[in-house]
């Protein structure tokens, strides 16, 4: 019987990891989505960003700013629903952002001025690890900046 619970137990813990994998494998930085809707390199769009221009900005100078915001809401989402398993949100507070960027994004014009984000302590923002983000965070200063939930690939 301790056999089958055992084994039960790896096989559900590989399944998990294996779902984690899954989800980092397939998760985008906006630099790649904003490469991906627009034609350009991931290293193209970079450079871009150093000069002061958002991703939106760059998906809508090449007519591509719908296709961004839909693919950037779509990356959000499979982030909040993968705090909710991880237990680091409730489900209200998960639905609560997504409405808010979602809201937002209606008006959006790509220039990144709304920072939802960080107004909403989610942290969506790029880190140095997953959930080990700088910056924009729950309990933070002002701006919301500090160290805080952070939702970022490390690199």
């Amino acid at each position: 019987m301790k056999i089958k619970k055992t084994i039960a137990i790896t096989l559900a813990v590989g399944v998990i990891g294996a779902m984690g994998v899954a989800y980092a494998a397939t998760a985008k930085t906006p630099a790649e989505v904003a490469a991906s809707v627009t034609g350009k390199t991931a290293t193209q769009v970079t450079e871009e960003r150093g000069q002061g221009k958002t991703y939106g900005t760059i998906a809508k100078e090449a007519g591509k700013l719908d296709e961004f915001k839909a693919q950037m809401l779509e990356q959000k989402k499979a982030i909040l629903d993968q705090r909710v398993k991880d237990g680091k949100l409730t489900q209200e507070q998960a639905d609560t952002i997504y409405n808010n960027i979602k809201n937002n994004q209606a008006t959006c014009e790509g220039t990144g001025s709304a920072r939802i984000g960080k107004q909403g302590g989610a942290g969506l923002g790029q880190g140095s690890g997953y959930g080990n983000g700088q910056g924009c965070g729950i309990g933070g200063e002002a701006r919301g900046k500090g160290n805080g939930q952070g939702f970022g690939r490390g690199r």
